[in-house]
């Protein structure tokens, strides 16, 4: 297991980057299943970076219990000041998520919502799969995952645009946090492997950005996938 990349020194300049390099649509993608969210009562949000999606879930619902697990304390610290008078139903956890185990949070209520938002891309394949076992093991049996990604479409599309988009994306962040990752995780296979179902799917840019809920129950319902998703005026407020 490689030593965790640094995010620290980003965290003042996190939301910034990410408005000059792709505006609002992350945001966009966090946010795409928020109403859906809106009944959980323990979630645990690995990787949420200056915690605009925590702050999205805590002003969407007013009962969530928040455990963030971060590797940054400066990114921590920023999900803290985000939440502001909410940040009394979060939890911090300074820890690396690939050893952290579920057993230093409360179970009761257990976990019922797992949120990983562009993190899963800091990961090997391999890492996701021990990730998502493990979390499987430690949530509620109807838990569901809520997960934004990168990805690069088997398209001419994604072939010209997308794959040389994301390996700058990956060199960039190798040169500013020393992320040793260089390939995008088949964060679906091993979520699959792991014994989590595809519930739903968006896409936008093409298929750049993909949106999904998974859950712990197994299901046969396919998942719906969404090209082209319109924007409506609420939309206009990203995390």
């Amino acid at each position: 297991m490689s030593q965790p990349s640094n995010f620290n020194r980003l965290a003042g300049l996190y939301r910034w980057m990410e408005w000059v390099t792709f505006g609002p649509w992350l945001g966009w993608c966090r946010c795409a299943f928020l109403p859906e969210l809106s009944v959980c009562q323990h979630a645990l949000v690995i990787g949420d970076g200056d915690g605009r999606f925590t702050a999205s879930l805590l002003s969407a619902n007013r009962s969530v219990q928040i455990d963030a697990v971060d590797a940054s304390s400066a990114m921590l610290n920023a999900l803290v000041r985000r939440a502001g008078p909410q940040s009394a139903r979060i939890r911090t956890h300074h820890a690396d998520a690939r050893i952290w185990r579920h057993a230093h949070t409360p179970k009761n209520p257990p976990i019922d919502l797992i949120a990983t938002h562009f993190f899963l891309d800091c990961l090997t394949t391999a890492e996701v799969q021990s990730l998502a076992a493990s979390l499987r093991q430690a949530s509620s049996p109807a838990a569901i995952w809520a997960i934004s990604e990168f990805a690069v479409p088997p398209t001419p599309f994604g072939s010209l645009i997308g794959r040389p988009l994301v390996s700058a994306l990956y060199l960039a962040f190798a040169w500013l946090t020393g992320l040793t990752v260089r390939t995008l995780p088949d964060h679906s296979a091993a979520l699959n492997h792991s014994g989590f179902t595809l519930l739903e799917q968006r896409t936008r840019l093409g298929g750049l950005l993909v949106s999904q809920l998974w859950t712990a129950i197994p299901t046969p319902t396919a998942p719906a996938a969404t090209e082209n998703v319109p924007i409506s005026i609420e939309m206009l407020q990203p995390c």
